[in-house]
Formats: structure tokens, sequence, C-alpha cells
């Protein structure tokens, strides 16, 4: 089995249950060297039975690709490799599209050219409506994806879900460090919400996605939407203060390309979801027939640093996208 982002927290929770459920060989590949390493030895002290092989690789590079699916031959891919904070992605679009549009469409048309069984793409709930640059180029990955899919004999799927608590980008350590520090905690709004599930779980019912065949696009059952409030205030009171007395809570504003609140499905989707141990399987509208053609298009503006053409294209392929017009910053906070 293949992972892509395998030194990142979704990507190595993936790699994990992989090995304890006993995969022949497990090929991790990500372009952090230092988290692959570190992660990597972890696992062959954890498994010393197992068969790992590290490669360091930017999925951008095609070529490169091309080789380790050569000398690989996975026979089952599951690709995690992204670029996810928003802000930051706000601030690069040509970026944005390079890695999580470019990157993905190396990664699976090798899969299909090469004969994986399986292709599972890992997205996000930005990609609903999105609001934000990363939103928009994740939904353009799952229509890639699924197109790509149609004409292969590889079972390609897509998993959609939100918030994993405690990876490395998640709002929770943040807090934890603020707290400590004696505050104050940083929200970005009193009514901002976010979905929020253990990666363990999430993980788990990503391999039951893949391993149980459900279908195409596959959403998880993330329950329902957490206030980042009071999440905050939570964790003060579990810390053993008290919320705004000891530990104050301050507001900083929506940063670029964020919203209120995530959906997981579209109107299209909520029509024809089923659910199976708390995964939602639902129907979207077919990719668009030349998807093809205008990723070529996208790819080449990206890398031509071309931003308003890319923020155009982008609109053209996810017409539900709101492209921000504020002038984006590349400062955290936005």
């Amino acid at each position: 089995v293949m992972v892509t982002g395998a030194g990142g927290s979704i990507g190595g929770e993936i790699c994990r249950q992989l090995l304890e459920n006993r995969v022949k060989t497990l090929f991790m590949l990500d372009t952090n060297e230092n988290e692959l390493y570190l992660r990597a030895r972890s696992f062959q002290t954890e498994f010393p039975d197992s068969g790992i092989v590290t490669s360091v690789v930017d999925v951008r590079g095609f070529r490169r690709v091309e080789r380790l699916f050569s000398e690989f031959r996975p026979q089952d891919v599951f690709h995690a490799a992204a670029h996810k904070h928003v802000p930051l992605m706000e601030a690069a679009p040509d970026e944005a599209v390079t890695n999580n549009v470019m990157g993905t469409h190396n990664v699976a048309r090798m899969a299909h050219e090469y004969g994986a069984q399986r292709f599972v793409f890992i997205s996000t709930d930005k990609a609903v409506r999105p609001s934000s640059v990363m939103g928009a180029t994740k939904r353009v990955g799952e229509m890639l994806v699924r197109s790509i899919g149609k004409h292969s004999d590889t079972k390609f799927s897509v998993v959609r879900f939100g918030n994993v608590l405690g990876s490395a980008g998640s709002v929770v350590p943040l807090f934890r460090q603020q707290i400590a520090a004696g505050g104050p905690v940083t929200v970005t709004d009193p009514e901002v919400r976010r979905y929020f599930m253990t990666i363990g779980e999430a993980v788990g019912l990503v391999l039951q996605v893949a391993y149980r065949d459900f279908g195409e696009l596959c959403i998880l059952d993330m329950g329902e939407q957490i206030r980042i409030l009071d999440l905050a205030r939570h964790m003060i009171t579990m810390a053993g203060f008290i919320p705004e007395k000891d530990v104050p809570i301050t507001f900083t504003g929506l940063r670029p390309g964020e919203k209120l609140y995530e959906q997981l499905m579209t109107e299209e989707e909520e029509s024809t979801y089923r659910v199976d141990s708390k995964i939602f399987v639902a129907c979207s509208p077919e990719p668009p027939a030349d998807i093809e053609e205008v990723i070529k298009e996208l790819i080449a503006v990206a890398e031509r640093g071309e931003d308003e053409e890319v923020l155009a294209l982008l609109k053209n392929l996810v017409p539900s996208y709101s492209v921000m017009q504020e002038t984006r910053s590349m400062t955290e906070d936005g």
C-alpha cells in the first residue's frame, strides 16, 4: 500500500492502522523529510516485522511519481498529501493549485496507469461551497479523481470529512499552548463552528470506505458542529482555570477564506445520500466533460504565477466557489 503525505497527521495515522492490520509492505511518501523520517523510525520500532519503505517526493514532480509507481507497483493508494492551511493558501493560489490539483492528477493518473486496485482521495468539508482557494482546489481534486475513475479499472473513492482533533494544524494544541502561557486564547469569531472527530476514528472510517467498497463519494458522519468558543471555554475549565477571568479569550476576526461554519454535503448530495456505519454515501453531479482540458489550463497559469487567472478558472470549475475579494496576506492573522 502506498500513502502520500505519510509524514502528516492523517497520512501518518493511515500508515499506523495499515501496519496494525499487517499490511505486507507500506510505501510512505512525503516531501517533509524530517516528519517522514521520524514517523517511519517510530513505526519500525513499533512494528519490527513490517516492510516499510520511505521516499522523499514532491507529488508535483510527475517523473519522480512515475518512477516510484513503476518501481513499487502499489496495490492500493491513499492520497493524503495536500496543502491544507486556508489563510496561507489564500496568499498563494498558484501553490495551492500545483500541489492540490497537479499533485493529485499525477498520483491518480499513475494509480490508473500502473493498475492499482484502489485509490482513495482524502478531501475536506471545506470543498463544499468553498470560500477559500484551498477548499476550491480540494473540490477540483474530488472532480478530477471521479473523472479518472469513470474510465479506469482502478476503484477510485473520495472521502470527505471535517477537522480532526490533535492534528498538526488543529486548534486544540494551539489552545493548550495559549492556556499554558496564561492566555489570551484566540478565537476568530464567537459564532464560528466546526466539525470535529478524533484522528483514529476518522481514519478507521477511511479504511472502511477503501476496503468495503461503499461508493465513489463518501462523507464521514461528524455529528454536530461544535462552537469553537465553547471548546475554548471547556479546555480552560479542564485546565483548572476560570474562562475569561483567569484566562482571557479574545476574538481576532475570521481570516481570509474562512467561514463561520462548514457543510459536509451540497444540496444535490443531501438528496441522494444513504448511511452505513457512520458513513454517508452520496451522488454528486458529474464532472464537466472538458475537465481535463480546463485543469491543464489551470495548472499552466498556476505554474506561471498568474493568480487572477487561477481564481477565474477555479470559479469556472466550481461555480459555488465564492472568491474572496480582500487583499491576501501571508501573515498568520490574515
